[in-house]
């Protein structure tokens, strides 16, 4: 696997609008904020404020990390997600 696209989310600030965009670009999204996984399933057209609500930080920007791997955009960090995601089992 190749990374094709990396930003440094402490100089490249992405709010609301291309929050959306990348969103919208993914059949799936997988949020982690804390213990709480949130999944989108973006086929569905999600209403927008429950897709910012699991993509966007309290200054509202994109929070990190976020990764699409396929079709799914991933953001936030959870060992048992990436594991999934990126089709690793445990160990």
């Amino acid at each position: 696997m190749s990374i094709a696209e990396m930003a440094d989310a402490g100089k490249l600030k992405l709010g609301e609008e291309a929050a959306l965009t990348l969103a919208r670009q993914a059949e799936r999204v997988v949020a982690v904020k804390g213990k709480k996984r949130v999944t989108l399933d973006m086929r569905a057209h999600p209403p927008d404020a429950d897709v910012l609500g699991a993509l966007l930080g309290p200054t509202g920007g994109l929070r990190a990390p976020t990764m699409r791997v396929g079709q799914t955009l991933v953001v936030g960090f959870d060992p048992e997600v990436y594991a999934e995601v990126l089709g690793r089992g445990k160990g």
